[in-house]
């Protein structure tokens, strides 16, 4: 079954996600209200209740668009350069969509200040389990270490231990405010060189690389289906 989001078809609704938009990311969630978002979008506060039952709703489909945007990207990427799979080049693209997207980013760093307590909600949860940190790393070094992209003298949890970490330490350093200047010309070249020392060389064949992006495509594509039944279920719109 198609799915068609709200804003598709309906210039209200896409008014309504706009406004929500600009209100969370200037003063956060915390206090804001539908009718706030209404006036903002020029609709009635009725109206956006004909699209989200609740603020709830409302905000919970808003940052799962931004995970919808966030997997579009990738899937693009791998799916015009199957080389983007590889560790070195996948980690920096991984993180700069990330930042790019600042609900992804919000959620996946824990940013209480502009989520208010959404930042801990079981849906918040729900998304992170499938596009958090966590579920990246044990979804794609398996795949690297089968097709020879990635070390296998490490255990697997202490390896992705690891590279989360390396990867939390560049995004941590290019948004903390009063972060230490250190600063490079090009920090994903840098980030490349790190994951290739951390997870040892790329000793893949043309045949590897093509399974891998083959696999990272199809879980992309089954993330993705899965997001959009969760917009589904907080945009009963979405249909």
């Amino acid at each position: 079954m198609t799915t068609f989001l709200a804003e598709h078809d309906s210039g209200k609704a896409a008014r309504i996600l706009t406004a929500a938009r600009e209100l969370v990311l200037k003063r956060g969630v915390r206090g804001l209200t539908v009718a706030e978002i209404a006036e903002k979008a020029h609709v009635g506060k009725g109206t956006t209740y004909l699209y989200w039952p609740t603020k709830e709703d409302l905000l919970f489909g808003l940052f799962t668009r931004d995970f919808l945007a966030f997997l579009d990207v990738q899937i693009e990427a791998l799916s015009t350069d199957l080389d983007a799979c590889r560790p070195h080049r996948l980690c920096p693209q991984l993180t700069r969509n990330a930042l790019n997207k600042p609900f992804v980013h919000a959620l996946q760093s824990g940013d209480a200040d502009l989520l208010g307590a959404l930042a801990q909600h079981p849906r918040s949860m729900e998304l992170l389990d499938l596009l958090g940190p966590a579920a990246v790393m044990y979804t794609v070094l398996p795949v690297w270490r089968r097709h020879r992209l990635a070390r296998t003298d490490w255990p697997l949890d202490e390896l992705a231990y690891a590279l989360h970490a390396l990867m939390t330490g560049f995004v941590s350093g290019s948004t903390r405010p009063g972060a230490p200047n250190v600063t490079v010309d090009d920090p994903d070249k840098v980030m490349a060189a790190a994951v290739t020392a951390l997870l040892g060389p790329e000793e893949a064949g043309p045949s590897e690389i093509r399974a891998t992006a083959e696999e990272g495509l199809q879980a992309l594509r089954e993330r993705r289906e899965t997001v959009l039944c969760l917009i589904t279920t907080t945009d009963p719109q979405a249909k």
